[in-house]
């Protein structure tokens, strides 16, 4: 999956020692909407008219050697829409979008809690 520019320019300060939010507990959040609209990394937020951020589980996001999981968990009165997309962020609004995936996972209802999982591998070419 690719990077935004936003995540792109992110892992660059990162890299530098410049300054950034990082993608802790208390920052991180997973966003799912209903948009279709295809990706483009000049993107910095979800597409759809439905969209909602969620704030991250405990003990999330982790790391496993070069393995990044996220983990939210939307409750019945949360994001009862069409998942067509989901990103992954460092804030409750505005930040930067790491990324964003144009991926249909159903339409949740108000009789569902659902639970979004992401794992992101970094890997060398």
């Amino acid at each position: 999956m690719a990077l935004t520019n936003a995540g792109r320019d992110l892992i660059a300060k990162a890299i530098i020692g410049d300054v950034y939010t990082i993608f802790n507990n208390a920052n991180s959040h997973l966003g799912v909407g209903d948009s279709i609209a295809v990706f483009a990394a000049t993107q910095t937020d979800l597409q759809g008219a439905n969209k909602l951020r969620k704030a991250m589980e405990a003990a999330y996001p982790s790391r496993a050697v070069n393995v990044l999981s996220f983990r939210s968990l939307f409750a019945t009165t949360e994001a009862n829409f069409a998942w067509n997309e989901w990103g992954v962020f460092n804030a409750a609004s505005g930040g930067e979008m790491l990324n964003r995936k144009v991926e249909t996972l159903g339409t949740k209802t108000s009789a569902q809690s659902w639970q979004l999982t992401v794992e992101l591998t970094v890997e060398a070419a």
